[in-house]
């Protein structure tokens, strides 16, 4: 029972009978797996307890049959070396669709074709390193040639494309996991979406090395008097809202921010509009659950200044007064992403613990 303490009128309450969470001392001797560490992070505090408790809302998502995953990715995870564990999330069947930059995904195709991203050391001087066609991405180096081997591929699908189909991400995409099915012989993110059908949308396509060999290919035909190749993004837009509308209920798994983050989220304004302004009959169709890693606070603008309660009021989002489910994340993604991923993969069986079958 509380009591009344003293003249400054203070009632100190009882935290057990006011139900509330005890939290934990991590207790690394009883740490046999990730998803152990996962569990006992999210008893404690501070980054620890929000990647837990993004484990448990990237849990729910993904044991839910009825809600369709979508990842929106940004910055440079695959030179950063998360691309495997993007393939295990789609593998796994946690992932039905992924919206992307454009460089994430070429970086991806040098790592799927057998090419190699390397060490940056602070000794190198940047204009050496430009003269020596090797482009640096924070601490990591992408030599040109690598991209030079991404232009070959993307010539290769862009040859044989019928000029009177109009392209869009999505389907070059499709086409050059379709490439790496046959011509690679590693695992990559296109090559998985390819063999499990999965979308990779990316929104900003100019903004990327898969668009501007878009751009010398068609420069190619012209000199060669050739029709040149059309590109339609609203078959993307297009392509994105079908699938989504025919979905039960969502979910955003964003790593960052930026364009993949919004472009996938303003669906729910779209099939708003479409209710509102009377062009069909649809429901409110609004993500139920979301999850988000970016290192940075929304002031910052990493986020283009949208939280998830700010997304509710666009009607984006289910709010959790109605069951929509929430985390973030505030931390970098090559830290947290791999245990919050591998945590939940052992939960619903696509890992299992050394030892055990």
């Amino acid at each position: 029972m509380a009591k009344k303490k003293g003249v400054t009128g203070r009632i100190l309450h009882d935290p057990v009978e006011d139900r509330l969470t005890p939290i934990y001392p991590l207790d690394l001797a009883k740490i046999q797996t990730v998803d152990d560490l996962v569990r006992a992070m999210g008893q404690t505090a501070f980054t620890a307890r929000e990647i837990g408790d993004a484990a448990d809302v990237l849990e729910a998502m993904a044991r839910d049959k009825d809600c369709f995953i979508v990842m929106t990715l940004s910055g440079a995870m695959t030179v950063g070396k998360m691309g495997l564990v993007f393939c295990d999330l789609v593998e796994a069947g946690v992932v039905k669709a992924i919206v992307s930059t454009g460089a994430l995904m070429a970086h991806g195709l040098v790592e799927a074709t057998g090419r190699s991203h390397f060490r940056y050391d602070a000794k190198m001087d940047d204009r050496e390193l430009f003269v020596a066609g090797y482009n640096r991405v924070y601490d990591s180096l992408e030599p040109e040639v690598n991209l030079d081997h991404v232009e070959e591929v993307m010539q290769h699908i862009l040859e044989r494309w019928d000029a009177k189909e109009p392209a869009s991400s999505w389907k070059i995409n499709r086409r050059i996991g379709e490439y790496l099915q046959k011509h690679a012989k590693g695992r990559g993110i296109l090559k998985t979406c390819a063999e499990r059908n999965v979308p990779v949308y990316v929104p900003a396509f100019t903004d990327s090395e898969l668009g501007i060999d878009f751009a010398l290919h068609n420069r190619l035909r012209k000199k060669a008097g050739r029709p040149q190749l059309q590109f339609d993004s609203y078959d993307d837009f297009e392509h994105y809202a079908a699938m989504m509308l025919a979905t039960k209920r969502m979910g955003i798994f964003t790593i960052g921010g930026g364009v993949p983050r919004n472009w996938a989220q303003q669906f729910g304004v779209y099939a708003e509009l479409l209710a509102r302004r009377g062009y069909e009959k649809l429901p409110l169709k609004r993500y139920n659950y979301g999850l988000r890693i970016c290192p940075e606070p929304v002031n910052w603008g990493g986020l283009s200044g949208s939280t998830y309660t700010e997304a509710v009021s666009w009607g984006k989002f289910v709010p959790p007064e109605e069951g929509g489910r929430f985390a973030e994340v505030l931390d970098d993604a090559t830290v947290a992403l791999p245990l919050i991923a591998a945590a939940v993969l052992q939960r619903i069986g696509y890992f299992k613990p050394k030892g055990k079958k």
